[in-house]
């Protein structure tokens, strides 16, 4: 469940809420995150490589604005149950080679992705 929890909070760094036209699923999302889990509890310095392959895969499929509100809003219910250091959370995106239109945050409303 922790390691969900993490994941969700990754995918929500990168994505949003949940919208029905979504095809993407949360256990998709999960599935992608859940080896960046243990580094955004316990980690420093840079993501393992299983990670940010996750992180890239997820980024990739997650191309409209439902996947990514979907994926957010995984990342965000599984981010609450987790304690995961949000500066790492924070620098992933850059730390694997990814680019995304907004700052990973706690505090990041899903619905203002496009």
């Amino acid at each position: 469940m922790k390691s969900l929890a993490l994941a969700a909070t990754l995918l929500l760094l990168l994505l949003a809420n949940s919208v029905s036209e979504a095809a993407i699923s949360c256990s998709d999302v999960i599935k992608d995150v859940r080896p960046c889990v243990n580094y955004l509890v316990n980690g420093s310095g840079k993501p393992p490589a299983a990670c940010c392959a996750g992180a890239s895969a997820l980024s990739s499929s997650a191309t409209t604005t439902a996947d990514k509100r979907t994926a957010c809003s995984c990342i965000q219910s599984a981010a609450q149950k987790l304690n995961v250091n949000a500066q790492l959370a924070q620098a992933l995106p850059s730390n694997c080679g990814i680019s995304l239109p907004y700052t990973i945050s706690p505090n990041f409303d899903c619905s203002k992705i496009t």
